[in-house]
């Protein structure tokens, strides 16, 4: 029986409607593969599987290279020279990182969203490889933030030993991938006790051995052995991988898996450059319809709308996430481990608040756009009114820094950070140059938060469920307020252009 639909933030029966082009998003899921985001390779399996030992094989690294904080993201891309850098939120500039030193200390006082590895590796120049944490440890909302980075990459790696089997969370994880037809190739690396080299055949056990094998007594190789077993498995819950390559990795050997990924990455490399850079409508005269209707109200009302869903919906996400949070302080992770789940949690509902905002203003811009245009509205229009409200948000002044980060304090409160820098050390999985109108949402905890409940004497579960508590409602407080000021600006930004274009008769080129 396969497993049901991932958890997600927000009410229980959102499941049942997945987003989709022109849908509400109701809760993450694989994300949109852009021209402009690197080609990459998602990493992900079990813990004790051996995952950092085939990336780094397949980067020609050593294995120490990869160490960095649990709970952080690795990203390791091509660059003329090394280099190595954690995104820290509440950091305006990238902290320097060496694996030798703390993951938390004086010099980090939080674990980094990510860490980035700089290296002029050749293999690198034809995909990036991004290491996530143990699938288990992701929790709920980090399968979420998984799923967006996986579908904006390119590619998913799920690497298991032999002697592991598939849980419920990774099942989960790659029937959404296939679905969202993500190439996924699977490394089978030996099991945790003979990872020394082959084992004889009455001592394999994570699959049938051929009677020949048995009679002979010759020795297998159980990774070779245990992928059928593994493949039988997953295909009877996930028949969407039927197609998805297994590779034995035995003695470090990655050779077969690089290639494989080489070849994909060129594929990919043709795939998304075959987009047209200007699709139909970028050039032609569009004229304004002779009796357009009132759009005008029509924006106000939209964006009014908007508003206020996405403002239910954070509603109900953040007294949901209440719930979990009082679970796992009495149940749970308790009061030390509290700041890294309740930060894994904003980022999730960042993530998916974004994807609401993006939506909703496209919807609503080819929407009230049509009614001056005619609809549908061809995508090469939908651009140049984007690009001609991007500018007039680029330059309005009127107003504070859109691009501003939210950072729960440890006195429950929460402050903001402006600029593009803080925004994007906020993220696990670095974005390409947005396309969307708004910049993202961005909320984390503190540093101060990680200082605060792990210090001898403060095991408090009352006052950690006090604490959380005021902390959610400053972020219920907060988000709206910077979810009212960005559709504002969006208002008079696109009001100004379809008003422009209304006086004119036609779209400015």
């Amino acid at each position: 029986m396969m497993p049901g639909p991932l958890h997600h933030l927000g009410t229980p029966d959102d499941s049942a409607r997945p987003a989709g082009p022109g849908l509400f998003p109701e809760r993450l899921v694989v994300g949109r593969t852009g021209p402009d985001e690197p080609i990459e390779v998602i990493a992900t399996g079990p813990a004790d599987a051996g995952r950092a030992g085939v990336l780094a094989a397949l980067s020609d690294l050593d294995v120490e290279m990869l160490d960095v904080p649990a709970g952080s993201w690795l990203v390791v891309r091509h660059a003329t020279t090394a280099s190595r850098a954690a995104y820290v939120p509440g950091y305006r500039m990238p902290a320097s990182y060496r694996p030798e030193l703390p993951a938390v200390g004086p010099a980090l006082a939080r674990p980094p969203r990510r860490v980035e590895l700089s290296l002029p590796k050749p293999v690198l120049k034809w995909f990036g490889l991004v290491d996530t944490p143990d699938i288990e440890s992701l929790g709920q909302p980090g399968t979420g933030v998984l799923l967006d980075a996986v579908g904006r990459a390119g590619a998913l790696l799920f690497v298991i030993a032999a002697d592991q089997s598939f849980s419920g969370v990774a099942l989960n994880l790659l029937a959404e991938v296939a679905a969202a037809s993500v190439p996924v190739f699977f490394a089978v690396t030996p099991a945790v006790d003979v990872r020394t080299g082959p084992v004889p055949a009455a001592d394999v056990r994570t699959g049938p051995v051929p009677a020949a094998d048995v009679r002979t007594g010759a020795v297998v190789d159980q990774v070779s052995v245990s992928i059928a077993a593994h493949r039988a498995a997953l295909l009877a819950v996930v028949p969407g991988l039927a197609a998805a390559r297994w590779f034995p990795i035995v003695d470090a050997d990655v050779e077969e898996l690089r290639q494989a990924l080489v070849d994909w990455s060129s594929d990919e490399v043709l795939r998304r450059g075959s987009a047209p850079p200007q699709p139909p409508g970028f050039r032609d005269r569009v004229p304004v319809l002779d009796e357009p209707g009132d759009w005008s109200e029509s924006l106000d009302r939209q964006l009014r709308a908007a508003t206020r869903r996405i403002r239910q919906h954070l509603a109900l996400s953040l007294a949901d996430l209440h719930r979990r949070a009082v679970q796992e302080i009495l149940f749970g992770v308790g009061c030390a481990g509290l700041p890294r789940f309740l930060d894994r949690e904003l980022e999730a509902i960042s993530l998916l608040v974004t994807a609401q905002c993006d939506q909703l203003v496209r919807t609503i811009v080819g929407d009230v756009a049509g009614r001056l245009f005619g609809a549908p509205l061809p995508e090469g229009v939908h651009r140049r009114i984007d690009d001609a409200v991007s500018w007039g948000l680029t330059y309005h002044t009127s107003g504070p820094e859109l691009r501003r980060a939210l950072l729960v304090t440890s006195g429950a409160d929460v402050t903001g950070m402006t600029g593009a820098a803080a925004v994007d050390a906020m993220s696990a999985y670095p974005a390409a140059v947005r396309t969307e109108l708004l910049p993202p949402l961005a909320v984390a905890l503190a540093g101060g938060c990680w200082q605060h409940w792990r210090t001898p004497g403060r095991n408090d579960p009352d006052a950690a469920r006090a604490w959380v508590q005021r902390a959610l409602r400053e972020v219920e407080l907060e988000l709206p307020r910077e979810l009212a000021r960005r559709f504002e600006v969006i208002r008079l930004s696109l009001g100004t252009v379809l008003s422009d274009a209304a006086d004119r008769g036609t779209l400015l080129a």
